[in-house]
């Protein structure tokens, strides 16, 4: 089974639908249910923030091996001397604070899924190369890594991995219909990234562990250093 986590964002339908059509079994979640109602997979309505309920969603589910954290957000557009510190506080908790608690909630069931243990998270370019516009959303996002690159540590003993997928940023079709003049030229397709997720899954990826991979690279081979490869 696959747990996809904020799957009730703009690139969940896609990654639902590519991985249902993988012959995967999914358990997506999000905190509205609303938000679930056209998604393939078991529907669970979950607070992240919330690392008790998060623990206990992931009790609850048998025979886990992937889970892929979708949870987004973004605040900025000021200069960082300019930008309300509130900012940090939300990007932190939508950010950081859901990756640290599921993580830690699905490490059980990672672990004992042994080389099938699969973590993945979709970061952005910001992380590696911030803008004073976006130093709050950057800074959040460079944690959320931090914390992913210290988890595949952590599973390696078991041989999982744990992965950051990068963007600069999501198109969607919802997106090019509304805008259909606009070239979207720097822009990431969703279908593409629900591709580069579903192969981070399989067992083609096995050996890809720690590192962060830009989605146009995703399908590329590892290097035999076993070094990243940065955006």
């Amino acid at each position: 089974m696959i747990v996809v986590a904020g799957a009730g964002g703009s690139l969940g339908p896609y990654v639902a639908r590519a991985l249902t059509a993988a012959g995967h079994d999914l358990a997506i979640a999000d905190a509205n249910a609303d938000r679930l109602k056209p998604l393939p997979g078991e529907h669970h309505v979950v607070d992240l923030l919330d690392e008790p309920a998060t623990r206990a969603w992931a009790e609850s589910l048998d025979g886990v091996t992937g889970v892929l954290h979708l949870v987004g957000g973004w605040r900025g557009g000021k200069p960082l001397t300019e930008a309300p510190l509130d900012d940090w506080a939300l990007l932190h908790d939508l950010l950081v604070r859901t990756v640290q608690h599921t993580t830690r909630a699905f490490a059980p069931a990672l672990k004992a899924a042994g080389e099938r243990g699969r973590f993945v998270i979709v970061s952005s370019s910001q992380a590696q190369a911030p803008t004073s516009t976006n130093a709050a959303y950057a800074a959040a996002k460079a944690a959320a890594e931090a914390w992913t690159l210290a988890y595949a540590d952590d599973l390696a003993e078991t041989r999982g991995t744990a992965n950051i997928l990068v963007v600069n940023a999501i198109v969607t079709d919802e997106m090019r219909e509304q805008n259909p003049d606009k070239a979207y030229r720097t822009f990431t397709d969703a279908g593409h990234m629900a591709g580069a997720l579903a192969w981070i899954l399989s067992d083609a990826a096995g050996t890809m562990n720690g590192h962060r991979r830009c989605a146009h690279e995703a399908r590329a081979r590892p290097r035999r250093d076993g070094a990243s490869v940065a955006a």
